[in-house]
C-alpha cells in the first residue's frame, strides 16, 4: 500500500518542476531580447559584439547665425495719446430762430469774425427802432428839464427822473441790440470750418450746433507717462509722432505743457506735445504714438530679438564656435546665458554676456541642446530692423 502511493504522487511532483524551468528560460529570453535592443537604439551592438564598429552621429542641425555688433542706442519711451486742435469748439445757436442765411460751406476756412449763420430777425428789428424812438424822446425830455432847471423853471428831481428814464431807455435799445447780434453766428478764431449742419429756412433751438470749427495749425497731442520719468521730461524736449493714416511720415512736436499734477489713481502725468500741422495732415481725435528722448546715446551689443530665449532661470542665446578634434572642425553651439536690455523694433539690447562679434545662432535654436553640432544657412535671415514698418500689400 505505501510503495503504491509513492508512485502515485511521484509524476505530480515532476510537472511543478518543468513548469517552472520554462518560466525561467522565457524570462531570461526576454531579458536578452530588451538588452540587445538597447544595444541597437545606442547604436553599440556591433562594439558589444567584439567587432569594434558604432553607429553614425546624427546629422547636424541647420541654423541660421547673426553676428553681434555694437549700435548706438537713443533711449526712448514710447506712449500713445490723442490729438485735439489748439483751438476748437462745436458754435451753436444761443437763442432760438429760423436760419434766413448760411454763408460758408463744408470744410472751408473762415477768418476770425466771419459770418457764419443769421437767422430771422424781423421782429427784433422793428422792436430796436421803437426802442430807439423811446430814447430819443427820453433825451428830448433831458435836455429840456436841464435848460428850464437854469432858469428854476423844474426841481433838481424833476431832472434826475428824466435822467433816469433816459438811462433806461438807452440800456433798453442796447440790450435788443445785443439780441439782434446773437441771431449773427461768427467765427470766433480762425481756422476749418467741418461738416455744414443747418440750411436756409431751418427751425435752430437754443443750444443746436450750426458749425463745427477747429484750428489745425499747431496742433496737440496729449499723453501720460509713468512718474518715474519725470525728471527726464522737460518743456520745449524733441517728440517723434506717428499716426496710422501715414504710416512712413515722422511728425516732428515738442513738449509744451507738464501738468503739475500727478494723477492719484495712475501715478501718471499729462504731458502735451505741440506739433507743426502746415499740411493739415493730422486732425484732431486721431489716434497717436509718440517716442521721447529720455536720455543720451549709449552703445549696446544688440542682436534680433528671434534670438534670446526667455526662461524663468535666464535668458539664453547659442553662440556658435569651432571644435576641432580628432582633425575633424566641427561647428558646435553652445549655451551662452546673457542680459539683456531695451527692445528697439526687432533689436534687443544685450547688456553683458556676450561681446561684439560674437556669432550667435539667430533661427532653429528650439532644436539644439547645449554641445550640439550644427550647420550654418544663412539664406533666410529673420528681421533685425531697429525701426520697422508693416508690409503693404
Amino acid at each position: 500500500m505505501i510503495s503504491r502511493t509513492q508512485n502515485y504522487n511521484e509524476p505530480r511532483r515532476v510537472r511543478p518542476v518543468r513548469r517552472g524551468i520554462f518560466l525561467l528560460g522565457g524570462t531570461a529570453l526576454l531579458f536578452a531580447l530588451i538588452y540587445f535592443s538597447n544595444l541597437m537604439t545606442t547604436g553599440t551592438i556591433m562594439g558589444a559584439l567584439g567587432m569594434g564598429m558604432e553607429m553614425p552621429p546624427p546629422p547636424p542641425s541647420v541654423i541660421s547665425t547673426v553676428v553681434a555688433e555694437s549700435q548706438p542706442w537713443e533711449p526712448r519711451t514710447a506712449v500713445v495719446g490723442s490729438l485735439s486742435a489748439s483751438t476748437g469748439a462745436d458754435l451753436a445757436s444761443e437763442v432760438a430762430g429760423v436760419v434766413e442765411e448760411v454763408y460758408y460751406e463744408s470744410g472751408g476756412s473762415v477768418d476770425a469774425g466771419a459770418p457764419l449763420v443769421r437767422l430771422r430777425s424781423t421782429d427784433e428789428n422793428a422792436r430796436l427802432r421803437t426802442l430807439e424812438a423811446s430814447a430819443q424822446l427820453a433825451e428830448a425830455t433831458y435836455n429840456r428839464s436841464q435848460r428850464l432847471l437854469e432858469i428854476q423853471g423844474i426841481s433838481t428831481a424833476q431832472v434826475e427822473a428824466s435822467e433816469a428814464e433816459l438811462s433806461a431807455a438807452r440800456a433798453q435799445v442796447a440790450e435788443q441790440r445785443a439780441i439782434i447780434e446773437k441771431k449773427m453766428i461768427r467765427a470766433p478764431f480762425a481756422g476749418e470750418l467741418g461738416i455744414r449742419q443747418v440750411n436756409v429756412g431751418q427751425y435752430v433751438s437754443p443750444g443746436t450746433v450750426v458749425a463745427t470749427l477747429q484750428a489745425l495749425d499747431p496742433i496737440h497731442m496729449d499723453f501720460t507717462v509713468p512718474q518715474q520719468l519725470l525728471q527726464s521730461l522737460s518743456v520745449g524736449q524733441s517728440v517723434a509722432i506717428r499716426v496710422d493714416s501715414y504710416p512712413d511720415t515722422v511728425f516732428t512736436g515738442e513738449i509744451a505743457t507738464i501738468n503739475p499734477k500727478v494723477d492719484e489713481a495712475t501715478r501718471n502725468i499729462a504731458v502735451r506735445a505741440v506739433i507743426t500741422n502746415s499740411e493739415r495732415k493730422l486732425l484732431p481725435g486721431m489716434y497717436a504714438t509718440a517716442e521721447i528722448a529720455t536720455a543720451a546715446d549709449v552703445n549696446y551689443v544688440t542682436l534680433p530679438q528671434t534670438a534670446v530665449t526667455f526662461n524663468p532661470y535666464g535668458s539664453i542665446v547659442y553662440v556658435v564656435n569651432e571644435v576641432t578634434e580628432n582633425d575633424t572642425t566641427r561647428l558646435v553651439a553652445t549655451q551662452t546665458f546673457v542680459t539683456t536690455g531695451e527692445t528697439r523694433g526687432d533689436q534687443i539690447a544685450i547688456l553683458s554676456g556676450i561681446e561684439a562679434g560674437t556669432v550667435v545662432v539667430s533661427a532653429g535654436q528650439f532644436k539644439l541642446q547645449n554641445g550640439a553640432t550644427v550647420e550654418i544657412n544663412n539664406e533666410v535671415q529673420p528681421s533685425n530692423d531697429p525701426n520697422p514698418r508693416p508690409l503693404e500689400r
